[in-house]
């Protein structure tokens, strides 16, 4: 006859364990639901579409919807803040650029932290700028573009997306000795329709809106990249004009998925890479090349250089 204490001690082991066995079981079933991105700007951007491009195979590989719910205003802060507040389960998560966890922590005074209220999940691509104008503008290339705005003092008008954006359409003024009005929008989709009717002068954007200049219905001058794009050749770069300081860094946007800070599972929602579309090369972006552990130090790096 088995002991009683022996008995008691054998369910006492096994009443132990058994929370640690449910946690480990609740850790490896994730996730039992869908997930929602949060993309901080309008439908129809880039940031937007590398977003609805990754979650494709986010949501082969992890076997549950991934719901794509653009939140977006006051320079992307809007979508951020909703992810910095939500419960750290990794069930909502964001895309973010340079604009949404770098330049708005350094320059805006927000409701939550960047750096600790946010822990990155994985690196996405990064994409230059590309400079675009309304096809009735008379200029044909960059140098007659930059004469006809100095001609035209404060009558021209660019739309800026984004913290980045304004930045360096700031920088394009500053560098060429020119005046015009900036114009703010909420995201890339509306300002590139306002440009295309004619109803700006210039944008600032990534290479994604290149399809509307081969429609013929945008003009685009030069690209901040070091080199040419694919995606659109005949493009010249600034360089190619000496406008040597609009390198590659001035107009770069790098793009990667973040979640609340305290998130276990942040690891398990990285992307599968060897199955994600070749689509990412027609929005002219470009994986960026960061490691996981890279990107946690990267957005403070740049801030203290701001």
């Amino acid at each position: 006859m088995k002991h009683p204490r022996r008995t008691f001690l054998q369910f006492a082991v096994a009443a132990a364990a058994a929370p640690a066995f449910l946690r480990i079981a609740s850790a490896q079933a994730f996730p039992t639901r869908p997930i929602t991105i949060v993309v901080p700007f309008p439908a129809g951007g880039s940031t937007d579409a590398i977003s609805r491009i990754v979650g494709e195979p986010m949501r082969r590989s992890l076997g549950q919807p991934i719901v794509i719910e653009n939140v977006s205003g006051a320079d992307g802060s809007i979508g951020v803040g909703r992810v910095a507040r939500a419960r750290p389960d990794g069930y909502t998560i964001s895309v973010g650029a340079m604009d949404t966890h770098v330049l708005n922590g350094a320059f805006y005074s927000l409701p939550y932290d960047v750096l600790n209220d946010l822990v990155p999940i994985s690196p996405l691509v990064t994409a230059p700028a590309v400079l675009f104008a309304r096809k009735t503008m008379p200029a044909n290339d960059l140098n007659e573009f930059i004469a006809w705005l100095k001609a035209n003092p404060n009558k021209a008008s660019a739309g800026v997306v984004a913290l980045a954006f304004r930045l360096i359409t700031m920088f394009l003024q500053r560098e060429t000795s020119t005046a015009f009005v900036l114009v703010p929008y909420r995201g890339a989709a509306p300002a590139v329709q306002d440009l295309a009717a004619g109803q700006i002068d210039l944008l600032f954007a990534t290479p994604d809106q290149l399809p509307q200049m081969r429609a013929g219905n945008i003009k685009a001058y030069a690209v901040t990249s070091d080199r040419r794009l694919t995606a659109a050749p005949d493009v010249p770069t600034f360089a190619e004009w000496d406008w040597r300081r609009f390198r590659s860094r001035t107009g770069s946007a790098f793009s990667r998925l973040k979640a609340r800070r305290g998130t276990s599972s942040a690891s398990s929602m990285q992307p599968p890479w060897r199955h994600w579309p070749i689509r990412r090369w027609e929005l002219g972006s470009s994986p960026s090349g960061l490691r996981r552990s890279r990107l946690s130090n990267r957005p403070r790096r740049r801030s203290a250089h701001l």
